[in-house]
């Protein structure tokens, strides 16, 4: 922890308290939290950002959608609007959120919602699902969902951290007792058993508490508009790599080993892209970029070399069939 956090610590013990009597008001019934018939499954975590929420839900989606009209309810992080809105192809980011306009675009065929109130988004889908999956909505206690899954990345545990602002987490690291499942994501690639065997150890779980380990895997094609090109397209070619998610190391990683050259334009999660930085990553040739922030760009760039290269998530020691079974299982409670 560095000297500024240090100094912090006053007002993380502040934050503790207020977020700790919330959670005891709840759990101890005061302020009330709604559950319903329908399956209600939320993604969420501890800590501010980037632990992979959005591969997460688009894994769940992926089979999930197969058996069961599925939607899914986001916030909307970064939208200028308010209120409930559904989500369609040609919506904007601006309007919706980046990511939830993604998500319906990768799966056109399910219904995505943005709302701030949970339990008004539920019964706005109630009628349009079969079950529905919360994004970032483990803090959101107002709603008692039948299944809860929390994630936590490989490089920061919950359990290592502490309360914001001296720290990362939205709450005490006791809020992990309220999850069902939990899943230590973005892995590396060829991480020792011992080493998750010791995290398991420190995590210390709950008796009825599942624990699966994945990792991010990046896609050998990169895609533009109406175009996919294998990634070694890029050999040879400099280029640009722009990113507004809350950590591009892994991505950066993933480029460097395959010896690709790129300069990098850093901006922060969800960023708004103002007109001057949009008049000058025209100026580049090629631009890569992530999935989510393609969303955002390309309206705005309307940029033939614009390409994006997508993730997904997965789960490691052969164990993802035992992942679905449990998922599948919790809709049938």
């Amino acid at each position: 922890m560095n000297y500024f956090r240090k100094i912090l610590i006053p007002f993380s013990w502040l934050y503790w308290a207020v977020t700790s009597f919330r959670n005891f008001a709840f759990d101890e019934g005061w302020f009330k939290s709604k559950k319903y018939e329908i399956p209600v499954i939320c993604v969420g975590n501890l800590s501010v950002g980037g632990t992979g929420k959005s591969p997460m839900i688009a894994f769940l989606v992926s089979f999930l959608s197969l058996d069961y009209q599925v939607a899914v309810l986001s916030r909307g992080y970064g939208r200028k609007t308010k209120g409930y809105l559904e989500v369609y192809k040609n919506s904007k980011a601006e309007e919706v959120g980046d990511e939830p306009l993604q998500l319906k675009l990768n799966f056109p065929a399910i219904t995505v919602a943005v709302c701030e109130d949970r339990q008004t988004g539920i019964e706005k889908l109630n009628k349009k699902a079969e079950v529905i999956l919360l994004d970032d909505a483990f803090q959101h206690r107002k709603v008692q969902p039948s299944y809860t899954i929390l994630l936590t990345t490989f490089n920061r545990l919950y359990i290592n951290d502490t309360v914001l602002p001296a720290g990362n987490l939205r709450e005490s690291k006791k809020g992990a007792r309220r999850a069902d499942m939990i899943v230590v994501t973005k892995c590396p690639k060829n991480v020792a058993y011992a080493k998750l065997q010791e995290i398991e150890y420190n995590l210390k779980l709950q008796p009825q508490q599942k624990l699966y380990f994945s990792r991010i895997v990046y896609d050998e094609c990169i895609y533009g508009v109406s175009e996919k090109l294998p990634l070694d397209y890029l050999k040879e070619k400099p280029f640009t790599l722009v990113t507004g998610i809350a950590n591009p190391k892994p991505l950066i990683d993933f480029l460097n080993e395959k010896k690709l050259q790129f300069k990098h334009k850093k901006y922060p999660d969800h960023h708004r892209f103002s007109s001057s930085e949009i008049e000058g990553l025209k100026k580049v040739e090629i631009i890569l970029t992530t999935e989510k922030d393609f969303v955002r760009l390309q309206p705005k760039l309307q940029k033939y070399a614009l390409y994006y290269l997508p993730i997904k998530i997965e789960i490691l020691n052969n164990r993802e069939a035992f992942f679905k079974e449990i998922i599948l299982r919790s809709l049938e409670r």
